[in-house]
C-alpha cells in the first residue's frame, strides 16, 4: 500500500488512473482480504461427552453490557443457528421456544426474578432452573453474555479526498455458560474474543452478525 501511495503522488494523471484501476481490479478479483483471529478459553467442570446429545440444551435469555441490551435476542438466535449447523445431534430449544414455554406455564414473573438475582449474585436459583428445564424438556441450559462489541474503519489509501481502500474491523467478546438444571451447577463455560478485519474499497462495514457468528461457531465446536 505504501508503494502504491508513493507511485500515485509522483505519477501523471493518466498513470494515476491506470494504477487506481489496476488496484481496484486486483482487489475485486481476489476478494476482500480477510483476517480473523481470536482467543478462546474453556473450562469443562463436569460435562461428559454425549451428555448434551442425550439430555438436550435450551437457550435462556442472554445478558449483555450496558448499551447492548437490544442485541441479546440476536446473539441467542445466531448461537442457535451455529449449534444447529455444527452440532445437529444436540436436541435444542431456541430462546423463543424457551420463552414460549415459560410464558405458557405462567412462570414469567419467576423467570424475571431469576435474572434479577443473577445480576447481583451471578447465581441462578436451582429451583427456577429446574422448572425451566422441565418446561423445555432439556436438562442443560445455555446462558450467553455479550461482553463487548465494537466496529471501526480506517483509510488505507486515499486520493484527492477519495478513500480508495479501507480496513474494516470488528471485535466481539462472548461468554457461554452451560447450567445443569437438575442441580443448579455450571458444568461447562467458555469465552471467545474474535477480531475480524478485511481490506476493501466498499463502504459496507463488518456486521454484528459476522463477528458473533464466528465467536458462536468457535464456542460450539469446543463443546463436549
Amino acid at each position: 500500500m505504501r508503494y502504491v501511495s508513493r507511485l500515485i503522488r509522483s505519477a501523471r494523471p493518466r498513470t494515476i488512473f491506470v494504477v487506481i484501476s489496476a488496484a481496484l481490479t486486483v482487489l475485486s478479483l481476489s476478494g476482500c482480504l480477510k483476517q480473523i483471529d481470536g482467543t478462546a478459553q474453556t473450562h469443562n467442570v463436569s460435562l461428559e461427552a454425549s451428555q448434551l446429545e442425550t439430555y438436550g440444551l435450551a437457550v435462556i435469555t442472554p445478558t449483555s453490557v450496558t448499551g447492548q441490551e437490544e442485541d441479546r435476542q440476536s446473539v441467542a438466535l445466531i448461537f442457535a443457528l451455529a449449534l444447529e449447523q455444527h452440532r445437529p445431534g444436540i436436541p435444542l430449544a431456541t430462546l423463543s421456544e424457551t420463552i414460549g414455554h415459560i410464558n405458557r406455564n405462567g412462570m414469567a414473573t419467576e423467570y424475571r426474578s431469576m435474572f434479577e438475582e443473577y445480576h447481583f449474585t451471578g447465581i441462578f436459583k436451582q429451583d427456577a432452573l429446574m422448572k425451566v428445564g422441565e418446561m423445555t424438556g432439556h436438562r442443560y441450559l445455555a446462558q450467553l453474555k455479550l461482553a463487548n462489541f465494537s466496529q471501526s474503519s480506517q483509510s488505507r489509501l486515499s486520493f484527492f479526498g477519495l478513500r480508495l481502500f479501507q480496513t474494516k474491523s470488528g471485535n466481539v467478546r462472548l461468554f457461554l455458560s452451560v447450567w445443569d438444571s437438575w442441580d443448579g451447577s455450571i458444568v461447562w463455560e467458555g469465552m471467545d474474543e474474535v477480531n475480524f478485519a478485511y481490506d476493501t474499497y466498499q463502504e459496507k462495514p463488518i456486521t454484528f452478525r459476522q463477528v458473533v457468528r464466528e465467536a458462536s461457531t468457535r464456542l460450539v465446536k469446543r463443546l463436549p
